[in-house]
């Protein structure tokens, strides 16, 4: 019982949450599905009410103008009706486009506004990808429950009409129906319950199958793909999780066999008691062949709408909780708790109290103990090793996730205090694996309303592609990549990054972290943003990663990670001095320079 109130409680909160958005954008939907509804339910009554009357006009002898009547209005009257149908269900398709394309464009929204470390969480990822299929191709979205819940009101409107029928002519009737139909109604909900269950396995491998078929066909893996001979390996993947996929839907269809074969038996037996029972009553003189006909077709649409009622009932419960997978995402719950402290527009210190740091669902300790405070202004420089916990060092300065423990202060203030929107306007980050867009240059550096080409143009010479866009035709409106338009450019590594640090720039924020800003860069290149540097920056705070410890001369203080542990801070002078790790890696490194 609880289960079934669970379940019900579902269908009530997915009709609330997605009803009333649906009726402020698109009232006029439920007025053609109303309408269609009315039709629907006075279709099968057509033939039902007119055709004992032709039947035992045809016996009785009556004039021929009234069966040609009576047969005119059961051939056209059904047929127009079904017409008029037609033409009201092919609207609301038209709908249901705009359905899928309002909750698509929301979805997006609510997976862009998930804290960020949930884009790296297994259990989140598949709620994503529940959410996705299970609005869209498991339940028909708002359409495809609204066809179940129209459905339901024409199957009681034709119930209550069928049912008054029958008991003036065949009341026992009801019995005999009422039981096969009881049965029908057991094997349907158990049908249902495996096609759920069977579902609940998919989203893991809906995730990974919808990923490699589109990895697969992206060109911007060619050259690897190619070079290391890589396609066994990928299509060997899509073919291994596309029979996963099959073999979940061949084991739903397998254990649903029965219980298909089984609705089957019973409606045999439905036909044929149906039959016998109105045959015994025609014999005795109860009723006319006229009203035979017509009970044995009032008996059918009874058993086909009672039938179809208790489908819909537990489709429209099935679908819903599809659909509720799309509520649960839009519910889930936040990463990381946000403050509503207004950030003050004023230079500001940030500070790393005793941080820790462990990444969700791992053991491994990335960060240890980290203290050091950057003030205002300075120019603060990360280097050490692979793992050493630079990159999550500026995943916490930018609050992509929370330490474990420690605290991380602004203006002597936590930083989980603070409004989170605001707290991110700090910071201009250019990760090393930052992502530029198939949209034009320009669009790629401002990512946001349409400015004046002139706002962007000096930004791009400090980063050095004045050269490169004033060769194009399109100049700044020149698209990246072929995604969408055949003249657009693949711009090299390097044009990429500038194109990245021209977008940090452009965001005009207090704070400029640069992961690794030069790695793509050829050593010209790489000079010449070293030496514009300050420039660039000004009077900024800046974070800046780096493996080539040149780069360090340029900083104020730097910051030697190592296990996860601030092992050296100061100068450049101040570390060659000490002669520990850093004196070490900038000797490795500068006797290539010699």
């Amino acid at each position: 019982m609880k289960k079934k109130n669970s379940a019900m409680k579902k269908v009530a909160e997915t009709l609330a949450f997605f009803y009333p958005q649906v009726f402020r954008k698109y009232k006029g939907y439920f007025f053609v599905g109303a309408l269609k509804t009315l039709i629907d339910a006075a279709a099968p009554f057509v033939s039902i009410l007119v055709l004992p009357l032709l039947i035992d006009g045809l016996i009785n002898g009556e004039e021929k103008t009234l069966l040609l009547l009576y047969a005119a209005v059961i051939a056209l009257g059904g047929t127009f009706l079904k017409m008029i149908a037609s033409v009201l269900g092919v609207t609301m398709e038209k709908y249901d486009e705009k359905f899928q394309n309002h909750f698509s464009e929301e979805l997006s929204r609510r997976v862009m506004d998930l804290d960020f470390q949930l884009t790296e969480d297994k259990k989140a990822l598949d709620q994503i990808e529940a959410a996705r299929t299970g609005m869209s191709w498991y339940s028909g979205g708002v359409h495809g429950i609204s066809q179940s819940f129209f459905g339901i009101v024409t199957d009681l409107i034709t119930i209550l009409g069928v049912v008054v029928l029958i008991a003036l002519h065949a009341p026992l009737l009801f019995v005999l129906l009422a039981v096969l139909m009881l049965v029908t109604a057991v094997i349907n909900s158990r049908s249902n319950k495996i096609e759920a269950e069977e579902y609940a396995g998919l989203s893991k491998f809906n995730r990974i199958f919808s990923y490699l078929g589109w990895e697969i066909v992206d060109f911007r893996y060619g050259k690897d793909i190619r070079l290391y001979s890589a396609q066994d390996m990928l299509v060997g993947k899509w073919e291994f999780y596309t029979d996963g996929t099959l073999k979940r839907w061949e084991n739903k269809a397998n254990r649903q066999l029965p219980l298909t074969l089984s609705v089957t038996a019973v409606n045999i037996i439905r036909t044929l008691t149906i039959y016998f029972y109105l045959g015994v009553r025609v014999i005795l003189g109860k009723i006319t062949i006229g009203i035979f006909s017509q009970m044995c077709e009032a008996g059918n649409t009874l058993n086909n709408s009672v039938g179809n009622l208790i489908w819909r009932v537990q489709d429209i419960i099935k679908k819903t909780n599809y659909a509720y997978e799309y509520i649960v995402l839009m519910r889930y719950p936040v990463a990381i708790e946000k403050g509503e402290r207004h950030v003050a527009d004023k230079p500001h210190t940030i500070e790393f109290k005793n941080v820790d740091f462990t990444y969700p669902n791992t053991e491994v300790q990335v960060l240890k103990n980290v203290s050091l405070t950057l003030s205002a202004g300075e120019h603060l420089s990360v280097v050490g090793l692979n793992g050493a916990g630079k990159t999550t060092f500026v995943k916490l300065l930018c609050r992509l996730y929370d330490p474990t423990a420690g605290e991380i202060l602004l203006d002597g203030v936590n930083i989980s205090e603070y409004d989170y929107k605001e707290y991110m306007q700090l910071f201009s980050p250019v990760f090393q694996d930052f992502k530029l867009f198939a949209f034009s240059m320009k669009e790629n550096i401002v990512l946001g309303d349409d400015v004046e080409k002139e706002a962007v143009l000096p930004l791009v010479g400090q980063v050095g592609l004045e050269e490169k866009v004033s060769s194009m035709e399109k100049g700044l409106d020149t698209m990246l990549f072929k995604f969408y338009e055949e003249d657009g450019i693949e711009p090299s590594g390097g044009e990429q990054q500038k194109l990245a640090i021209a977008r940090a720039l452009y965001k005009k924020a207090p704070v400029v972290i640069l992961d690794e800003p030069t790695a793509a860069l050829d050593p010209v290149a790489e000079y010449d943003i070293y030496r514009q540097f300050e420039e660039l920056v000004g009077g900024k705070t800046a974070v800046y990663i780096s493996h080539r410890l040149s780069s360090c001369k340029f900083c104020d203080r730097i910051a030697v990670f190592s296990d996860g542990q601030v092992a050296e801070y100061g100068t450049h002078d101040e570390l060659l001095k000490q002669g520990g790790i850093y004196a070490e890696m900038f000797a490795a490194q500068a006797q290539y320079y010699r």
